[in-house]
């Protein structure tokens, strides 16, 4: 006998197939067309498009902010997300607000600040001028911006789980006269190094893919400060439909590659607290 709180057959198929057609529909639609269009004439010219000088100065750009950023975010991530999850001081919602900042500020409005601070006009531009100093339409400014929209990612996604696990474990450390970095090391670090794995993914692929931000404080000059994002644009606007999709294939692929890791390392973790809770 069927419970009574149970749903039907029919609604089960129906939202099984309403959640695959918008999948289909959201995801997979746009990236076969990506691809199509990237080999529309073939692989030859897909391949030398993403090997044109401009092309490969996009993606050293892009991979060099990247390796700024998400190391940097990591360390301020984890940071913030100790202090919130393990102790109690006057502005703690405070700074959980300001990492949420970027989730609710448009990208572009944040390359705007940038450029009103260190900007030819801004309000440490003729200063930074003055002494030859280069942050807006230069690798500095694409950091920043880059820094701004990416910070809340691994915050976020340790956030939860920190505060979940407690403090018990970290405060028998101390009782036990360990050091705050070793109570790090061995007691923190090895509880949440799958969701910080996780979260650095997460950034990474933001910081590779993000556009707004860049694209103000980028002044898109070609071959020196444009990204992979603004490649693609620029191909497109200049009717290079086949180099900006395959640009934009590329990127997908990464994309695509950050999916999987991130699908994997969470399958890792369900297994692994399956296995340590009988």
């Amino acid at each position: 006998m069927r419970p009574a709180v149970a749903e039907a057959p029919w609604v089960r198929r129906f939202v099984i197939g309403a959640a695959v057609l918008s999948l289909a529909l959201l995801l997979l639609l746009p990236l076969l067309a990506v691809f199509t269009e990237a080999l529309r004439r073939g692989l030859a010219p897909a391949l030398a498009a993403i090997v044109e000088p401009d092309a490969l100065a996009a993606v050293r750009l892009t991979l060099l902010v990247a390796a700024i950023a998400v190391p940097v975010n990591t360390l301020g991530g984890i940071a913030a997300a100790w202090a919130i999850s393990k102790f109690d001081f006057p502005g703690r919602r405070v700074l959980v607000t300001l990492i949420e900042l970027p989730f609710s500020v448009s990208p572009v409005i944040s390359g705007l600040v940038w450029v009103l601070l260190f900007g030819s006009q801004g309000w440490f531009g003729p200063w930074l001028e003055a002494r030859d100093v280069r942050i807006v339409f230069a690798l500095p400014g694409l950091v920043l911006a880059t820094l701004f929209v990416t910070f809340p990612f691994v915050a976020r996604t340790l956030l939860p789980l920190m505060q979940e696990q407690g403090r018990a474990e970290e405060e028998a450390a101390a009782t036990l006269g360990a050091s705050g970095l070793q109570t790090f090391r061995h007691v923190t670090l090895p509880n949440i190094k799958w969701a910080l794995l996780a979260g650095v993914l997460l950034c990474n692929a933001r910081a590779m893919g993000e556009f707004g931000a860049v694209a103000v404080v980028s002044g898109h000059i070609r071959g020196e400060t444009n990204t992979m994002p603004l490649h693609v644009e620029i191909l497109y606007n200049e009717y290079q439909f086949v180099g900006a999709f395959a640009v934009a294939a590329l990127l997908a692929l990464l994309a695509l590659v950050t999916l999987l890791a991130k699908g994997a390392l969470e399958w890792l973790t369900g297994r692994r607290q399956g296995v340590e809770t009988p």
